[in-house]
């Protein structure tokens, strides 16, 4: 009790006191990292996905070699050379290593070695005997110069030739340049309508949003399958006709999705601001809401290419794709068919690429979708 008295009756002098850092402002330290924009932090996310960057690179090759790839060995697409029909693939420097060296593995009689095959067999792999009919026969298992046999000694095709005798290699490019002129083209001029019919329905809403919906509804009820069968047989085969064909229903989907943005965004305070500041609707719906959809827009129209590839692809293949000498990937997977037991290279090569464009331009939309998405933005 003593010491708080004590405290009580200390007297200090108020000029015994000094301000300590009397000139300076002390403030909270502060801690900020850099502004990063959607656009900026979205492509942050991509580049850390590895298979979307690697098949963006595997679809760059691709259309890059269907650029230049039909002008690389000296052949056109139309070019014709009946006594080469059916050449393997041959091409020079590889062939010395016992691949793409113009060889193929045939089983001939043996008494045709010596005749149809002088000087032509590369080894022989196996012989054996054959029975039929109560009567036996040599078999010879060899490796035959396809080139040699059909005088080609000095030319190379790099993969083969087909039925007529005109360059896969050249066809293959240039059928691949084809199928995404048309898978791109149609995505895009579906992505043009779907955008502008979406924003106008999704913008306005009430009565002009209910016609423009069941107008959808009517078309998205017919089978899309078949109205393009029909489209394309009416109009005849050709480039023009396919993409005409593919834009009838193909804008349904993109028109949908951004109805459902401008729902989303045109009750935002930004946009009623604008509205009340006196903005035209042009102007909101164009500079104001549509901007926030590009994001789906891109993703959307990505993971669309693959399906129009593939449609142009599958009715070519059904006999209803581009005319005659004009190459598409689909006609050339038609021509293989025909011939896929004896010459499975007519139909390996156009199965590659376009199996390489579904998976890459599919792998490349989902990290587009993923890096757009905005619940993950700032997430590694």
């Amino acid at each position: 009790m003593s010491d708080i008295n004590d405290v009580k009756n200390i007297k200090i002098d108020k000029e015994d006191f000094e301000f300590v850092q009397l000139n300076e402002d002390i403030k909270d330290e502060k801690f900020q990292g850099e502004a990063i924009g959607f656009f900026k932090d979205a492509m942050l996310r991509f580049k850390k996905n590895k298979a979307s960057i690697v098949a963006g690179w595997i679809i760059l090759i691709i259309i890059i070699m269907a650029i230049i790839g039909p002008s690389m060995n000296g052949y056109t697409y139309r070019e014709q050379h009946i006594d080469w029909a059916l050449l393997p693939p041959r091409i020079p420097g590889l062939e010395k290593l016992g691949i793409f060296d113009g060889t193929k593995v045939m089983d001939v009689k043996k008494d045709n070695l010596d005749e149809k095959y002088a000087g032509c067999v590369v080894k022989i792999l196996d012989e054996y005997d054959i029975e039929y009919m109560g009567s036996k026969t040599s078999m010879v298992k060899a490796k035959i110069d396809i080139y040699k046999l059909k005088d080609a000694e000095d030319v190379y095709f790099w993969l083969g030739t087909d039925s007529i005798g005109r360059d896969l290699w050249t066809r293959l490019w240039r059928g691949s340049r084809i199928s995404l002129f048309i898978g791109i083209m149609s995505v895009l001029i579906n992505m043009f309508i779907g955008v502008v019919y979406g924003a106008v329905s999704g913008y306005y809403g009430g009565w002009v949003d209910m016609v423009m919906q069941r107008i959808i509804e009517i078309i998205g009820g017919i089978p899309s399958l078949v109205l393009i069968i029909l489209f394309v047989m009416y109009l005849g085969a050709g480039i023009v006709p396919f993409i005409l064909a593919m834009i009838l229903t193909g804008w349904i989907g993109m028109s949908r999705m951004i109805r459902a943005q401008f729902y989303k965004y045109k009750g935002q305070e930004y946009v009623l601001a604008s509205r009340t500041m006196g903005a035209k609707d042009r102007t909101l719906i164009f500079r104001h809401i549509l901007p926030n959809a590009i994001g789906p827009i891109i993703t959307q129209a990505t993971l669309a290419v693959p399906g129009a590839i593939f449609t142009e692809s599958f009715l070519s293949y059904l006999g209803l794709g581009i005319e005659a000498p004009e190459p598409s990937i689909g006609v050339l997977l038609a021509e293989g068919q025909k011939v896929l037991l004896d010459h499975p290279h007519l139909t390996l090569f156009p199965a590659i690429i376009i199996s390489l464009l579904m998976l890459s331009f599919n792998l490349f939309g989902n990290g587009l979708r993923d890096a757009f998405d905005p619940t993950l933005r700032g997430q590694e």
